[in-house]
């Protein structure tokens, strides 16, 4: 297939593709598309920007398009789950941008909103259903959602959604599903899980690989830095000051890492942004709009941004710290490179994340290439790097970035959730923004934290070191005496890094069950 009009999809579908400009289908379109539009379930196997929102979005839409069957009240036809907000923002602005001249209703579901609203939007009946597996099971619940007038069940990012936590939810999920549906599973990478789950909810379902696994975009030029750990901050400013730099991805294992590096840029004059699960809603939305109109060339993440910041012209990736996963190596780097663009990725590494940069290069099968400091560099010594590192350490945990932010409560005596949900924020249809690239709808993905809590660790509090507070118990009753309270901090453990971000704090942000 080499347009989209080889396909047959229904006229109102293609008159909206034409419209956008899209003529030629990429390689995960080309062959999920047919099988998909002929009810067969599949498994799809693509890095994320190949399309693959476009590859399930455009066949659920012509089947809607030829069936005049209507939704059940508090019910849908179409189920995506999606790991995170973001990503299910998007994909809704995706099915709305394809689907513009049908009939159908659409609307997405996800905690850190008031859940009252998602509700009401409910109430008739949609078409379109997409959610995160959290709010979705409060909605459930709730009784405010049923699920036995699924047709079609999408499970978008499923490797993500596995390494969030999510696997109990998924179980819970699929058991209220219809026997008879058809299940399209996308992600992009396929370890042992996946395979196993696609094994037991897939009926026959066609295999699509489009690109190995854990393989690097291949427009991306990669370069590793050694440096040691209290050096990485004047290497990274430096590099910044170049004006050629136009747009930049900066990740971070942590959160208050990512506020660390923040703050040390704007001590340079280099002002910078961050986007983690520490921030409220429209923190994050108003982050990623500079990002994308390029009021802010340098935005600073955790890996909940690695799998769906779809920003045109984002010319370098930088890797302050590696990653402890491999896999989320290949998708930060897949930041840039984007739409035939070119792109560079630099790592630093010290001494310690030797281990990590060996694990990257044994999953993609290639060496990264090792570079020099830049011109013009000069790094602090080991002894002064450590005395950095230390001094940071030595700083009180009030003083440091993200502590006591102005209009936050202490994190322990919150009694509900933060706004800072990791599942949410603006999208912006399957295209992205500006004109289409190459007559391909690309995906605009906007990814980040896993929503909500996790049902793994449901009714259990999984910080080792605090007791699991009974259900129903309200917080802060019979509170001590100051001097008797725990310091900030000593109470939970600290992010352990890379995929940990999302793996062990969705029971910090539950969505209230209001």
């Amino acid at each position: 297939m080499t347009q989209f009009t080889d396909f047959g999809l229904a006229q109102p579908v293609l008159r909206a593709l034409s419209e956008a400009g899209y003529v030629a289908p990429t390689p995960i379109q080309a062959q999920a598309i047919p099988p998909a539009m002929e009810g067969r379930d599949l498994c799809g196997i693509a890095q994320t920007g190949t399309g693959k929102t476009a590859a399930f979005a455009l066949p659920i839409l012509h089947r809607l398009a030829l069936s005049d069957r209507r939704a059940p009240r508090r019910g849908c036809r179409v189920l995506v789950l999606s790991p995170t907000r973001e990503l299910a923002n998007q994909i809704a602005e995706s099915f709305s941008d394809y689907g513009r001249h049908l009939s159908f209703t659409n609307t997405v579901v996800f905690g850190g909103v008031t859940i009252s609203r998602q509700e009401r939007a409910l109430a008739p009946g949609v078409d379109i259903l997409v959610a995160t597996p959290g709010r979705l099971i409060d909605l459930i619940e709730r009784r405010s959602l049923t699920l036995e007038g699924v047709e079609i069940l999408v499970l978008d990012e499923a490797d993500q959604m596995l390494d969030l936590g999510f696997i109990h939810a998924l179980k819970r999920i699929v058991k209220m599903l219809p026997t008879q549906r058809q299940s399209l599973f996308f992600s992009a990478t396929m370890p042992k899980n996946i395979a196993g789950l696609a094994a037991q909810y897939l009926t026959d379902p066609v295999q699509v690989a489009v690109t190995p696994v854990a393989t690097t975009a291949e427009r991306v030029e990669q370069e590793v830095i050694f440096v040691h750990t209290g050096a990485k901050q004047a290497l990274l400013g430096h590099i910044l000051r170049d004006p050629a730099i136009e747009r930049v991805l900066v990740f971070t294992r942590t959160k208050h890492g990512a506020d660390r590096v923040v703050r040390g840029l704007d001590k340079v004059g280099i002002a910078a942004a961050a986007i983690h699960g520490n921030k409220s809603q429209p923190q994050r939305e108003r982050a990623l709009a500079a990002f994308k109109d390029g009021s802010c060339r340098v935005l600073v993440a955790t890996d909940i941004a690695a799998r769906g910041i779809d920003v045109e012209g984002v010319s370098h990736v930088v890797n302050f710290d590696l990653p402890n996963v491999p896999e989320s190596y290949v998708h930060r780097i897949g930041r840039t490179a984007r739409a035939g663009a070119d792109g560079l990725a630099i790592s630093f590494c010290n001494d310690e994340e030797k281990a990590y940069l060996r694990d990257i290069e044994r999953v993609t099968r290639q060496k990264v290439p090792v570079a020099g400091f830049p011109e013009g560099f000069t790094p602090p010594s080991r002894q002064e790097a450590a005395e950095i590192a230390r001094e940071e350490e030595r700083r009180p945990e009030r003083q440091r970035p993200g502590a006591g932010r102005q209009g936050q409560r202490p994190r322990q005596q919150q009694g509900r959730p933060q706004q800072g949900r990791p599942e949410g924020g603006r999208g912006f249809g399957g295209q992205g923004q500006g004109a289409p690239r190459q007559g391909r709808p690309q995906e605009g993905r906007t990814d980040a934290r896993a929503d909500g809590r996790s049902h793994a660790t449901q009714g259990r509090d999984v910080r080792a070191d605090r007791p699991a507070r009974p259900q129903g118990e309200r917080p802060n009753q019979a509170r001590p005496s100051r001097d008797a309270r725990p310091q900030r901090g000593d109470a939970r453990p600290r992010s352990g890094g890379g995929s940990g971000e999302g793996r062990n704090i969705g029971w910090l942000e539950r969505a209230p069950r209001s």
